[in-house]
């Protein structure tokens, strides 16, 4: 490990203690739930790099989806937790929130610092369309059971099941669009490894505790800082847990944008989005079976609304093979009033 890299572990170790010690010793609600939420973006950059380090040595391929799938385990854990504790509307808007924050705010974000050093940016690479159609398609499944309750149809009677059937859908699409997503992530390449296997395994393993254990912190303090600060629980999901769960996917698709690697950036961002609708999501609707509180896909109205546009923006602003940083300010302005819309609830 580089001597940045013993630094970084350091103060992500000091965090998650500040994180302990603001719960324990019963800490402002507001602090404590802050604190947290930046012990858990910090984790959530340890994991990345533990699960790049360790996909290089499996191959190109299957490095991108180890890191997709161990790179949502913060917001796995906060999910679960959020729900254990029956914040069912913490959870449906951190899911949505994902999808909306990488598809919408962090792609703004790399349009802008790629536009910003490199001008306009083309890419050709096929992969990043075929994600952003893969999301828009998955984010109509989810909004689906949404629809059937907001106009009353027969099947509203029936969401539980309807839900059920929704997520073994994606998952089944999941396990489909594999090949061709281990393929796309051939073609990106990959670094090689420079961490010992040992290494890796320990900092990943103590990665996914820490988080595991921060999570658990973020959630106590979620309900009494929101109201502290008046802010609805809503917004707590849709900004604060998406954006803090994401910190992987924000920080390499802003900086592969603006080293002008578009269509990686591109790739990474979107294939976050992807990933939540296709897999995390589903599991999480199974994984309720085993709580007090079952998760629905049965969202709050703009919820649905704002999933669907996100993915359709997404999809379109990637479409034309070109990004320029307005484009991305725009992106930025439009998530700025949709997070805004959701601060009362």
């Amino acid at each position: 490990m580089r001597r940045r890299e013993w630094i970084e572990l350091g103060v992500v170790a000091i965090l998650v203690a500040l994180a302990g010690i603001a719960h324990y010793a019963h800490a402002n609600a507001v602090l404590a739930f802050f604190v947290a939420a930046i012990a858990i973006a910090a984790l959530a950059r340890l994991v990345g790099q533990s699960t790049e380090q360790l996909g290089g040595r499996v191959g190109t391929g299957p490095a991108g989806v180890i890191q997709s799938g161990l790179g949502n385990l913060p917001e796995l854990f906060i999910v679960l937790f959020a729900l254990h504790d029956g914040l069912l509307v913490v959870v449906q808007s951190a899911l949505v929130g994902s999808i909306l924050a990488n598809s919408i705010f962090v792609l703004g974000l790399a349009f802008v610092a790629g536009g910003l050093r490199n001008g306009t940016q083309v890419f050709h690479s096929p992969t990043a369309r075929m994600i952003a159609t893969l999301t828009l398609l998955a984010a109509a499944i989810l909004a689906l059971p949404s629809l059937t309750h907001a106009l009353h149809t027969p099947a509203a009677a029936h969401e539980k099941t309807l839900s059920l059937i929704a997520a073994g859908v994606l998952l089944a699409l999941f396990v489909i669009t594999l090949p061709g997503l281990m393929h796309a992530a051939e073609e990106e390449g990959h670094e090689p490894p420079r961490w010992s296997l040992k290494t890796t395994i320990v900092v990943l393993a103590l990665a996914g505790a820490g988080a595991a254990i921060t999570s658990d912190w973020f959630v106590a303090a979620l309900k009494p800082a929101t109201e502290a600060m008046h802010m609805s629980e809503a917004f707590a999901g849709l900004v604060v847990v998406a954006i803090a769960g994401n910190a992987v996917e924000n920080v390499v698709g802003v900086k592969l944008a603006a080293a002008n690697r578009p269509d990686f950036a591109i790739s990474v961002i979107l294939n976050s989005s992807l990933q939540v609708a296709l897999l995390l999501t589903p599991v999480l609707v199974f994984a309720s079976l085993f709580f007090a509180t079952t998760l629905t896909l049965v969202f709050a109205p703009l919820l649905a609304f704002v999933l669907i546009l996100a993915a359709l923006l997404g999809a379109l602003v990637v479409y034309d093979g070109e990004s320029t940083w307005y484009e991305g300010t725009i992106l930025i302005g439009f998530y700025v009033v949709v997070a805004a819309s959701f601060w009362w609830g």
